[in-house]
Formats: structure tokens, sequence, C-alpha cells
């Protein structure tokens, strides 16, 4: 995951909606199960969705009200976390 990739997608969110993201991950799934991508093309796409999933994470705890670098902050803490065990 890539913070300046998740924060520029939370901030589409706010300008958009979070539709258009959930949307594409919905569309980027789909084509994973095309069966003539490689593998490189399935972990740019496995990539992509990841940042998108995480940018809707912040994105609602933004709406709840945490500030955003904090937001940012707290998602990254956790992926961190999840990857040290």
């Amino acid at each position: 995951m890539r913070l300046p990739i998740i924060k520029l997608l939370t901030e589409f969110i706010e300008e958009k909606d979070s539709d258009y993201i959930q949307e594409t991950i919905e569309t980027l799934e789909a084509l994973t199960e095309l069966p003539s991508l490689k593998d490189e093309e399935l972990d740019v796409i496995g990539e992509l969705i990841s940042n998108m999933y995480g940018a809707l994470d912040v994105a609602a705890n933004i709406a709840q009200g945490t500030p955003k670098k904090e937001a940012l902050n707290q998602f990254m803490q956790r992926v961190m976390g999840s990857i040290d065990k």
C-alpha cells in the first residue's frame, strides 16, 4: 500500500463520492477473473484494489470525525502492525 495513493484517493472520495471507488474495485475484481492475465498484471491490480480499500477505510474514519492526517496515520499503523504479525 502506498500512502500517497491512498491520500489522493481519499481526497477524490471527499470531492466526489465513495461509490466511484467501490464501482472501480468491483470492475478490477472482475478483471482478475481473466485467465490470460500475467502474474505481474494481477499484482498491479491487487495493489490498486488494496489502495482503494485503504482509501475507503480512511474516508470512513474521516466521516466519523477523525482528522485526515490522524486517519491516514492510524490506517498505516494498522497496516504495519498486521505485517509485523
